[in-house]
């Protein structure tokens, strides 16, 4: 897999910087030359940095002048957004996880497409249940294509971040597609969500590739209704999907 860009790492940093009120609400970021020199790249791969962070909605995009951190600035980063362990942490919530099975198959119609492999290709589908706090919140069925489903299979199945997992061994995420609509459980949901059989459940499937475009993963992942919401801000610059908690009186988090 071909490594992450610097520009990416250097956004990651400074989302992770404004997250934190590093630079607070209204707030300059240091001028392009500063960060160039602090980051010892260029100019225009601090310019590609703060591109994605104005499609994020983090900061302004008048040219000519310091970025501003905007107002209403999300928390949660893209990081956040693919990775259940690293939300759930920004929440202060404990995330944990376990596989209830896992196997190779025959790639589906779905996968076929979703993954972009050919007929007959073979994919790594994982059941996994994911915890906050102790409490069951989503049921999780991911098909990995086959040079990444030969990373994942051997990992503990408890393991709490596949996402982190591979980061660490140099396979990044770089863009995602999410679909969310509504689903009725089935008898396996209900199983392990402790649900009853055709209780509504929030359903967000996803695909993820790698800066050069293949996909890494094809997910659909079932939560139980009160403990997730996901909110879209649209504005001129950016329309970033966020994932939010609902508390048990169903008020956002």
């Amino acid at each position: 897999m071909p490594a992450e860009p610097r520009y990416r790492r250097i956004a990651e940093e400074l989302r992770q910087a404004i997250a934190e009120h590093a630079y607070g609400p209204g707030g300059r970021l240091p001028s392009e030359g500063a960060l160039a020199e602090r980051y010892a790249v260029s100019r225009g791969t601090i310019r590609q940095a703060l591109m994605l962070l104005r499609h994020d909605g983090l900061v302004t995009s008048r040219r000519g002048t310091r970025r501003v951190v905007l107002d209403d600035a999300p928390v949660q980063d893209f990081a956040q957004m693919q990775s259940f362990a690293r939300w759930a942490r920004s929440i202060g919530e404990v995330p944990d996880g376990a596989v209830i099975r896992q196997g190779w198959h025959p790639a589906d119609d779905a996968e076929q497409r979703q993954l972009r492999i050919t007929p007959g290709a073979r994919v790594l589908r994982v059941l996994r249940l994911r915890h906050l706090s102790g409490r069951p919140a989503m049921l999780e069925r991911t098909s990995y294509p086959e040079p990444v489903g030969a990373i994942v299979e051997p990992l503990p199945p408890d393991t709490v971040s596949v996402t982190e997992f591979l980061e660490r061994g140099g396979v990044a995420v770089a863009d995602a597609e999410h679909t969310i609509d509504l689903v009725l459980a089935d008898a396996e949901d209900a199983e392990h969500l402790g649900c009853a059989v055709g209780d509504p459940l929030l359903r967000e499937r996803r695909r993820t590739t790698d800066p050069a475009g293949v996909p890494l993963e094809w997910s659909q992942d079932r939560y139980l209704p009160g403990s997730i919401a996901f909110v879209v801000h649209n504005s001129l610059a950016s329309t970033p999907l966020t994932r939010h908690h609902m508390v048990p009186d169903g008020r956002d988090g």
